[in-house]
């Protein structure tokens, strides 16, 4: 248990006409102050501030029975106590060539040889609330397993959909994207229910939003799931993709879906993305 010796005098100066006599120093943390009065010196009587840094050991220590000034004579005597020894360099595998160090001014991996250097100067930390938690919807009451994603389920957008949102948010997810599946019989070849203002996906949104406004929710973008060929974009009769014709239902989509939400995630035809934008930004000014 360390301590420091300070001497002040008993009287402090005043400050903008304030006398501060006998001020006693305060009890901050760890930190213990004891006074002890000494004889004066030239008429000032002075005070001795132990300040402990804590009562706490924090293990076994070896004393001496020496004080300080017995310590410093010994040393001075030449005396020095034993120190640690130095630990053995770590041995070379045999046959290791000897060449001389490279000439770098840095080596970074001594940030990274140990828990506790790579947390004091790791720059990235990953928490839930970096989390985007996907979501897969139905228009059923029920949440049904999904087949091909053992553990994973269609939630009905009514009730499944609510309570799994309500458990995300109790460990700190906060984020979410909608993947729906529409029934058949609205799937067209050119994908019009992915802009039905009264579909699946806008009526979820507006669900959720109504029960939690601070919730983030992504949209997904693309055609797929409201296609009747179950692709991405419009297919022409020789299996050719149209792509003009995609983006503008593309378009029309993330419409209809940023309205609701204020935020969409394009997945599809990424060439296509800087029009799409465009396309939103023209929209939201008229």
């Amino acid at each position: 248990m360390a301590s420091s010796i300070f001497n002040a005098p008993c009287t402090a100066p005043s400050v903008k006409g304030k006398n501060y006599d006998g001020l006693k120093p305060a009890v901050h943390g760890n930190l213990r102050f004891n006074a002890a009065k000494k004889p004066s010196i030239e008429g000032c009587p002075k005070r001795v501030f132990i300040v402990r840094a804590s009562e706490k050991k924090d293990g076994a220590v070896k004393k001496l029975g020496l004080s300080d000034a017995e310590c410093e004579a010994a040393v001075a005597a030449g005396n020095v106590p034993e120190a640690p020894p130095v630990r053995p360099k770590p041995a070379a595998p045999a046959g290791t060539p000897v060449v001389p160090s490279l000439p770098l001014s840095r080596r970074p991996r001594r940030n990274r040889k140990s828990p506790a250097f790579r947390a004091s100067f790791q720059e990235t930390s990953i928490s839930p609330a970096n989390f985007v938690y996907p979501l897969f919807i139905h228009e059923g009451e029920e949440d049904t397993p999904i087949g091909a994603m053992p553990g994973c389920y269609r939630l009905g957008w009514r009730h499944g959909l609510v309570e799994e949102v309500a458990k995300a948010r109790d460990v700190g997810v906060n984020s979410i994207v909608l993947f729906p599946k529409v029934p058949d019989a609205l799937k067209t070849s050119t994908g019009d229910e992915a802009y039905n203002d009264n579909g699946l996906v806008p009526r979820a949104i507006r669900l959720l939003k109504d029960k939690y406004p601070d919730l983030v929710i992504y949209t997904d973008v693309a055609l797929d799931p409201y296609s009747s060929d179950g692709h991405d974009g419009i297919v022409r009769e020789d299996g050719v993709i149209m792509n003009d014709e995609t983006v503008f239902q593309l378009c029309k989509q993330a419409v209809s879906q940023v309205i609701l939400n204020g935020c969409v995630h394009i997945h599809n035809l990424n060439q296509y993305e800087v029009l799409i934008l465009e396309f939103l930004r023209l929209e939201c000014q008229s």
